[in-house]
C-alpha cells in the first residue's frame, strides 16, 4: 500500500493482464458480525484485509469473540448460547459505515453498557433514521454529541415488538441491513415486522443481506420491498465455514479501465456476473457506454469497445457506490452523462456528488449537480489539465480518478492521500501498476549521484519511500552480482564473464529502504563487507557483466517512477531524467561520517586514513575512463556537509515539486 502523502500517476497509454481482487467489504462486514451471533465456530474465507475489517474485528474481540486470523482466513468464536460482556465497552468504529451501523442495532438489541465513536467523518454522517426505528422497538440509545449523528451510547432495552418497526428507506440501505440482522436476536417467541417508510433505495445491498441471513439459518420473508418478516424462532445457526465473493464495487475500476485503455484486455479474478452482489450490474452500465464484456463463473473480461465511450443518462439506485465510476468514464464519453437517484451519496464517506464535481473540473471538464443528480461532460483532447486531485479520505474518489491518467493529452494525475484506498482495496495502486503501461519516457526517473560516503544512497532512499518510488542504489549491484556468482559455484574471473553476465540480466535483486534482498534474502550485511567489496571490484572490469548490468539497471524504470543512486547514473545510465542530483560532500565530512559507521559496527578505524582513502578513492572515479564520476551537465548540486538528512531530503523534494506542478 502506499502511504506517502501523494502519488504522482504518470501519463499511462494502455492496459493489459489479470487482476484478482479483494473479498467484498460488504460481505466481510456482515459475514463477521453474523458469525460473531452465532453459537459455535465459523471459518471465514477470502476476507478483505482492510480498515473497515479490522475495525469490526477489533469490536469482536471487544465483546469476547474467539478471533484467529491466518492471512485471509478468519476463524471466529461466536456468541450464541454465551453471556454478553456486562461491563462498560467503548467501541472505535473509524469511519466504517458498514461496521458502524450493524453492531449498532445488534448491540442495541442485547443490551449492555457500550459506547460508539469514530473519526470526525463519522460523527457527520446520519444515523437517526436507524436509531429512531430502534428506540421505537424499545432500544435505550442517547447521542452524546449533535442529535441524529454518532457518536452514541448503548444501555440496557425494553423490548416491545408487538407491532411494525418503521425504518426509512431513503437514507441508507445499511439501516435496514442493520435491523435485519440485530432482530433475529429477539425473534425467538415471536414474528418480528419491519416496514420501510418512503422508497428503498439501494435493493441490491438489501439482498446482499437476505442471502447472507439465510446462509446462517434466518429465513426472512420479504413482501415486496415494503415489508420484512422474520419468522418467530429464528436462531442464527454457523454454515461452518463461508467463502467472501471478491469485490463487485472494486471490479467497477477495472471494468472501466478495460473499457478505457488501449490494450489486449483486462481479466478480473474473484467475481462474475452471477455475483450475489447488486454492484456487478455495474457491467451492464459499462456495456451501455461502449464496454465489451464476456463473463465465466469467477471472472470477467472486458476489451474497449466503442471509442469515445457514449455518454448515457442513467438511474443509478442499484449501483450507488459502483456508479462513481462511470463519473469519470464519462470524461472519455462522445456526449454528456447523467446519473440519477444517488441521494445517497451525499452522505457516505464524504459528499460523493460534491466531491466528483469539485475534481472533475479540477481536470477541466464542465460539470453540473443537483441534490440527487450529475451530468459530467467530456474533456476531449488539447482540454485536459494537470490536476491534483483531493479525495476528501474517500476511498472511492482516489481509484476513481486514478482513470484519468490514460487521457489523451497525456498529462500525469496526483492523487493526494493515497493510502485512503485501505478501507477496501489497500493494493489498489499496486493492482493498476501491475496491468498499465506506458512509454518508458513518461516513467519518471530522479538521479543522485555523488562521490563514495557523500549519503547518496541514504538520500536516495528517504526520496523513494516520500514518493513511493522504485529505488535502485546501483552501487550494490556489483556487490550483489559477485556475491550471486559466487553462491551458483562461478568464478569472478574472465572464464566465466559470460555466464555472470547471464545471471546478471536478471537478477532477482530489490531494494528496501537501504536493504539489499536477493531471491528475498537479506543479503545487505555480505555484501557491505570489505570481501564483498573486493568481490566487487573483480566482476566490474568484465566488459560483459557491466553490459549487463546496464540492462539490468534500466528494468528498473517501472511504475509509478525511480530514484536511482550512484556515479553515473544522471550522466550514462537515465540520461533524460528529469532531475538529477549532484550530492557533494567534504572529504573530511564524508571520512567522520564513516568513521562513526564504523565505529557504531565494532570496527577500528583511523579518520586521517578513512580520508585519505576517499581522496584517493575520488581521483580514481574521477579519471577513469569509462563513466567517470562528474556531474551531469543539467545536474543540480547540493553540498551536504552541513544539512542533516532531513534537510537534504526536503531540498530535493522541493527541487522535484517545481518540475511536477499541478492545478
Amino acid at each position: 500500500m502506499f502511504s506517502t502523502p501523494f502519488l504522482d500517476l504518470p501519463a499511462l497509454q494502455g492496459a493489459s493482464g489479470t487482476v484478482t481482487l479483494p473479498g467484498s467489504k460488504s460481505i466481510s462486514n456482515r459475514v463477521l458480525l453474523l458469525s460473531a451471533l452465532c453459537q459455535g465456530t465459523t471459518v471465514v474465507h477470502d476476507l478483505l484485509d482492510s480498515d473497515d475489517t479490522r475495525v469490526m474485528l477489533a469490536a469482536l474481540r471487544q465483546l469476547g469473540c474467539g478471533v484467529k486470523v491466518q492471512g485471509t482466513t478468519v476463524t471466529i468464536t461466536g456468541l450464541g448460547g454465551r453471556t454478553w460482556p456486562s461491563e462498560a465497552i467503548e467501541f472505535f468504529m473509524g469511519n466504517a459505515g458498514t461496521a458502524m451501523r450493524p453492531l449498532t442495532a445488534a448491540l442495541a438489541v442485547q443490551g449492555g453498557d457500550f459506547t460508539l465513536k469514530g473519526v470526525p467523518r463519522m460523527h457527520e454522517r446520519p444515523i437517526g433514521d436507524l436509531v429512531d426505528a430502534l428506540r421505537e422497538l424499545g432500544c435505550a440509545i442517547d447521542y452524546l454529541g449533535n442529535e441524529g449523528y454518532p457518536p452514541l451510547r448503548v444501555r440496557q432495552p425494553t423490548l416491545q415488538l408487538d407491532k411494525p418497526i418503521p425504518v426509512r428507506g431513503d437514507v441508507s440501505s445499511q439501516f435496514l441491513t442493520a435491523l435485519l440482522m440485530a432482530l433475529p436476536l429477539a425473534a425467538q417467541d415471536r414474528a418480528i415486522t419491519i416496514e420501510v417508510v418512503g422508497e428503498l433505495i439501494s435493493k441490491p445491498y438489501i439482498e446482499i443481506t437476505l442471502n447472507l441471513l439465510a446462509r446462517y439459518g434466518i429465513a426472512v420473508e420479504r413482501q415486496g420491498w415494503e415489508r420484512f418478516v422474520i419468522p418467530a424462532g429464528s436462531r442464527y445457526q454457523s454454515p461452518g465455514s463461508i467463502h467472501v465473493e471478491a469485490d463487485a464495487s472494486s471490479a467497477s475500476y477495472f471494468i472501466a479501465l478495460g473499457a478505457i485503455a488501449q490494450g489486449s484486455g483486462i481479466r478480473i479474478q474473484g467475481v462474475g456476473a452471477d455475483s450475489i452482489q447488486g454492484d456487478i450490474r455495474f457491467m451492464d452500465a459499462a456495456a451501455q457506454m461502449g464496454a465489451k464484456i464476456t463473463s465465466g463463473p469467477n471472472w470477467l473480461e472486458i476489451q474497449r469497445g466503442a471509442w469515445p465511450l457514449k455518454g448515457i443518462t442513467l438511474d443509478c439506485n442499484h449501483i450507488p457506490d459502483a456508479a462513481m465510476t462511470l463519473a469519470v468514464m464519462a470524461l472519455y464519453a462522445d456526449g454528456p452523462t447523467t446519473l440519477r437517484n444517488i441521494a445517497s451519496w451525499r452522505v457516505k464517506e464524504t459528499d460523493r456528488i460534491a466531491a466528483m464535481a469539485n475534481e472533475s473540473r479540477k481536470l477541466g471538464a464542465t460539470v453540473e449537480e443537483g441534490p440527487d443528480w450529475i451530468t459530467i461532460h467530456p474533456l476531449p483532447a488539447d482540454q485536459w489539465q494537470r490536476a491534483s486531485i483531493h479525495t476528501y479520505d474517500d476511498h472511492r474518489v482516489a481509484m476513481c480518478f486514478s482513470l484519468a491518467a490514460f487521457n489523451a493529452d497525456q498529462v500525469p494525475v496526483r492523487i493526494e492521500d493515497p493510502k485512503c484506498v485501505a478501507k477496501t482495496f489497500p493494493d489498489y495502486f499496486e493492482a493498476l501498476f501491475s496491468v498499465a503501461h506506458t512509454a518508458a519516457q513518461n516513467i519518471p526517473v530522479i538521479c543522485i549521484d555523488g562521490p563514495t560516503a557523500s549519503g547518496k544512497g541514504t538520500l536516495a532512499s528517504r526520496v523513494a519511500a516520500q514518493l513511493g518510488y522504485h529505488y535502485l542504489d546501483s552501487g550494490a549491484l556489483y556487490r550483489v552480482t559477485a556475491h550471486a556468482a559466487l553462491q551458483a559455484g562461478l568464478t569472478l574471473e574472465a572464464a566465466d564473464e559470460a555466464k555472470i553476465a547471464e545471471l546478471a540480466r536478471s537478477l532477482p535483486v530489490r531494494f528496501e529502504g537501504e536493504q539489499v534482498l536477493l531471491n528475498n534474502v537479506d543479503v545487505t550485511d555480505a555484501i557491505r563487507s570489505e570481501q564483498g567489496g573486493m568481490n566487487a571490484s573483480k566482476v566490474s572490469v568484465l566488459p560483459a557483466v557491466r553490459q549487463a548490468l546496464i540492462d539490468l539497471q534500466h528494468s528498473f524504470q517501472r511504475l509509478p517512477g525511480l530514484l536511482a543512486d550512484g556515479r553515473d547514473m544522471g550522466t550514462v545510465i537515465f540520461p533524460e531524467a528529469a532531475l538529477k542530483v549532484f550530492l557533494t560532500a567534504s572529504a573530511t565530512q564524508r571520512a567522520e561520517r564513516r568513521h562513526k559507521q564504523l565505529i557504531f559496527k565494532g570496527f577500528s578505524a583511523n579518520i586521517d586514513a578513512l580520508r585519505a582513502d576517499l581522496e584517493a578513492r575520488d581521483a580514481r572515479d574521477m579519471s577513469r575512463s569509462v563513466a567517470p564520476l562528474k556531474p551531469a551537465q543539467d545536474a543540480l548540486q547540493l553540498d551536504n556537509s552541513s544539512l542533516t538528512i532531513e534537510a537534504s531530503v526536503e531540498q530535493v523534494m522541493v527541487w522535484w515539486q517545481s518540475r511536477q506542478v499541478f492545478g
